[in-house]
């Protein structure tokens, strides 16, 4: 067996990092829009109908903080949300890869994510969500080629854990290990989550929390 990535301490003293209140600060469709760069960054990517909006809500313990919809591809600009009283910045991408977007809308989003990515000096880590029912599609892996470009640490996040069967996760995993085995910006280790069932919670939160304490 290996030995726990965090300590009992540190997966509460992370529980407490988010029982405080986040708030919704502004959503910006320009960098120049986005708030100073002072506070360390996390940014959650992904594509869109991934969960992403559900998981930031879990991850802070609120059920309206994050926006979710029904309707892929809703969040069409950097949504940026912060803690009350913690140095730490949440930054909620627009999703990609969905193709009934228009298509100067989508260009327009593209040039924004990638002038964030490649130009915010206090982005710390980029988690990329991938969907646990199908794992890393050509979308995912162009995020991953341009993160690992830009020299941005980034950490993927599995997502929706709870609605494939045994078999098809454990595929969507293995095919995500294979997809970052030789990338040198992504972290080695992978968290499968569920929003609903809050699988991987705690272990998402000790991570972000592990980055303030370096």
């Amino acid at each position: 067996m290996t030995e726990p990535r965090f300590t009992d301490a540190q997966v509460e003293a992370a529980r407490l990092l988010f029982a405080r209140p986040f708030a919704f600060i502004k959503g910006c469709v320009r960098i120049d829009d986005l708030p100073p760069p002072d506070r360390l960054e996390i940014a959650f990517a992904g594509r869109s109908n991934v969960g992403k909006s559900s998981l930031i809500n879990a991850l802070v313990g609120m059920t309206q903080l994050a926006r979710t919809s029904n309707t892929p591809g809703r969040t069409q600009e950097l949504n940026i949300f912060e803690a009350a009283d913690a140095p730490l910045r949440i930054v909620d991408m627009p999703g990609y890869g969905f193709a009934k977007a228009p298509e100067d809308k989508v260009k327009a989003w593209t040039r924004l994510i990638h002038a964030y990515l490649t130009g915010r000096p206090n982005l710390r880590r980029v988690y990329v969500l991938i969907d646990g029912r199908h794992g890393p599609n050509a979308n995912d892996k162009t995020v991953m080629n341009e993160l690992d470009k830009a020299a941005v640490s980034y950490q993927v996040v599995v997502t929706k854990a709870d609605k494939p069967s045994h078999k098809e996760l454990e595929d969507a995993l293995r095919n995500t290990r294979e997809a970052i085995a030789k990338r040198p910006a992504a972290h080695p280790e992978l968290i499968v989550t569920s929003s609903e069932t809050k699988l991987g919670m705690e272990q998402l939160r000790a991570e972000i929390r592990a980055l303030l304490e370096h």
